[in-house]
């Protein structure tokens, strides 16, 4: 298996270096012609996210749209896929931001009762609490 850092899947995804993106591609079907998994780690997609919205524009139904097809292909491994979808579940229908969503759906699957936060749209996700 194969971890991926944001910057490689970021090429990947938004194709604005020609030859960051070929190099990308070459590697990750490297891998899977290889017989190997691709992994994403919940910090790279929190980060992607983020370089999506702030550098890109995209807005959040198009990020969405992006994750939910990463969660589809075979080839990719995710950490903790089943927070992943919880957290597009969640994020659907809040104002909270991406990372907020990630964090409460992470710290839920570990046994976490609530997560403490001070950040008012947080409150508003199921099992936060303020501090």
């Amino acid at each position: 298996m194969l971890g991926i850092d944001t910057n490689v899947l970021v090429r990947f995804l938004v194709r604005d270096h020609e030859t960051q993106f070929e190099r990308a591609r070459r590697l990750i079907r490297r891998e899977i012609t290889a017989g190997e998994d691709v992994f994403v780690s919940l910090l790279v997609l929190l980060e992607t996210e983020w370089v999506l919205r702030s550098r890109y524009a995209l807005q959040k139904p198009e990020i969405m749209a992006t994750i939910s097809a990463l969660l589809d292909a075979t080839e990719l491994r995710f950490e903790d896929e089943a927070a992943i979808e919880e957290t597009l579940f969640t994020w659907k229908d809040t104002s909270a931001e991406f990372g907020d969503c990630l964090i409460g759906a992470h710290n839920r699957r570990l046994g976490c009762r609530a997560t403490a936060t001070f950040d008012a749209k947080a409150i508003q996700l199921p099992d936060f609490v303020a501090v």
